[in-house]
């Protein structure tokens, strides 16, 4: 009758079990907690980049050399006439 009472989990034994449990649960509920927070927050990766400044016409070019003093008006009113001139145009 011995026998039966002699595999019994000791102290330690116990212990290991429930700090076993207490890891599992813990590993279950972060588990939970990170799949949530990651399906349910914004990614900061996904924001579209600044927008540029736009691109500069040959017009704004001419009207900002104008204004530097790099040309005349003259020159000016001749290379915008030539700009707006149709290219298809022979003179």
């Amino acid at each position: 009758m011995m026998f039966w009472y002699d595999h019994d989990v000791s102290g330690w034994g116990w212990f290991a079990m429930s700090a076993g449990m207490v890891l599992f649960w813990a590993l279950i509920i972060t588990a939970v907690v990170l799949l949530i927070r990651a399906l349910y927050t914004p990614h900061e990766h996904t924001h579209a980049p600044p927008p540029t400044a736009p691109t500069p016409t040959p017009e704004d070019i001419l009207r900002e050399r104008l204004a530097r003093g790099e040309i005349d008006e003259e020159e000016y009113r001749r290379r915008l006439s030539t700009l707006r001139a149709d290219p298809l145009k022979k003179t």
